[in-house]
């Protein structure tokens, strides 16, 4: 194969979807000739190839077919149709302790996967000193394994799946629960990794990453492969597909035409926002904030912005009572609860006017994001002190998330944007 480490061609997944369970033994006793159960492609006819010594992500919805590829990548599935070439001995971390026996301790795991990939017991007795320092869990090493946490369970398996000297590693959303420091230390040995010329392949939904340490990105969307290119470019369009800016090859809504105003201008700004279904809501609803959106700087609606430059929230307001001096209120939480930043009209000194019933207020918040990249929540409010007392007429809490991109992520909640001169 030359220069290429991973070469898939036409590959296609195809799942049988059965509405009843009765049909489904029909089917296999082959008890009927009429076609029982509908087809559903997970993959459809997909080519790429990965050169040997890039770092390629994969990035796409669920059910995009990530991890379908993978799997068939490394064995674990069969394809329907089409091939896969490999050329190199792979590692794989495909679902966290896959291949670990709950009953074991971590060293006999380390012993029990080095065999299953291949090595003897000398060869694993020459690394094991590197696996245990890398997953670094003291003496836990040596209890079962179902005692551990999930964050001491990846540690574990990944220690083992980058110290087999695999010339392709493939990684699907396994560093998801490790700590920041453990993190930083995969990150490390992904770079390590490159400098010594070995394939790395992975799927997250973490797009700082993506841009941050891979070559090349492929966009997968419904099966199909949507785009194959930069980093930026890839994130660029997935924050297209996220808010259904594209139609189902990736092309571009006609003109005049996107979801916002599809219907006659009925659908809602919110209406392919991730909307959290434990949203807490309360209020006299005297005012009610009947819809939402974030935009980015180029005026689009994406809840997936990028680090450093412009974006707007903006909430929709309907009155259902006179209300003479409203406030209108955003924050943003981390995933920990802990409010991080936010403000209203009136801290900003905003002057409304006074709303009739019937009347609609739109209110637009824009800014730059400094925020690290990550995952937050948005919290909106409309409030305000008639006759002296605090009074909330609607707020929605954590009603959806807004994911940060960033290619340089700071100490802290924030970026300061430091300047830095070294004389």
């Amino acid at each position: 194969m030359g220069n290429i480490a991973i070469k898939v061609e036409q590959v296609s997944k195809v799942y049988r979807l059965y509405d009843r369970q009765r049909e489904r033994l029909k089917d296999a006793l082959n008890l009927t000739k009429k076609k029982c159960y509908r087809e559903h492609f997970a993959l459809d006819k997909l080519d790429f190839e990965i050169k040997k010594g890039e770092t390629v992500g994969i990035i796409g919805t669920n059910g995009s077919g990530k991890s379908t590829i993978l799997k068939i990548i490394t064995g674990v599935l069969n394809p329907t149709g089409g091939q896969v070439m490999v050329d190199g001995r792979i590692s794989a971390l495909l679902e966290l302790g896959a291949g670990f026996n709950m009953e074991y301790t971590g060293v006999e795991n380390v012993y029990l996967n080095g065999t299953m990939i291949g090595f003897t017991d000398e060869e694993i007795d020459e690394r094991l000193s590197d696996i245990l320092e890398f997953a670094d869990i003291g003496e836990f090493v040596n209890q079962p394994v179902k005692t551990y946490s999930s964050g001491m369970f990846v540690r574990l398996a990944f220690a083992v799946a980058i110290n087999i000297d695999p010339e392709i590693l493939i990684v699907d959303e396994a560093l998801s629960v490790g700590d920041v420091f453990f993190q930083s230390k995969c990150y490390h040995k992904f770079e390590e990794f490159k400098k010594m010329g070995k394939t790395i392949l992975f799927v997250s939904h973490d797009l700082g990453s993506i841009t941050k340490y891979c070559d090349r990105a492929i966009l997968l969307n419904k099966g199909h492969k949507l785009f194959e290119g930069t980093p930026k470019e890839a994130v660029d369009l997935y924050k297209r597909v996220l808010v259904n800016q594209l139609d189902d090859d990736g092309k571009e809504l006609p003109e005049g035409r996107s979801v916002w105003d599809q219907g006659g201008g009925k659908e809602l700004w919110r209406s392919t926002l991730p909307l959290n279904p434990e949203v807490l809501e309360y209020g006299s609803k005297k005012a009610e904030i009947v819809d939402f959106a974030f935009m980015d700087a180029n005026g689009r609606y994406s809840n997936v912005i990028e680090k450093g430059t412009e974006m707007t929230v903006k909430m929709k307001v309907l009155f259902h009572e006179d209300i003479a001096e409203p406030i209108f209120a955003f924050s943003f939480k981390n995933l920990l609860g802990i409010e991080l930043c936010g403000t209203n009209t009136m801290f900003e000194k905003i002057e409304i006017t006074p709303k009739r019933a019937g009347d609609v207020q739109v209110v637009s918040f824009t800014q730059k994001m400094d925020l690290q990249g990550g995952e937050y929540l948005l919290s909106l409010g409309c409030t305000g002190y008639p006759h002296g007392e605090f009074t909330v007429y609607h707020r929605l809490y954590d009603v959806c998330n807004l994911t940060v991109v960033s290619t340089k992520n700071t100490v802290g909640y924030y970026d300061m944007n430091t300047r830095i001169f070294v004389e």
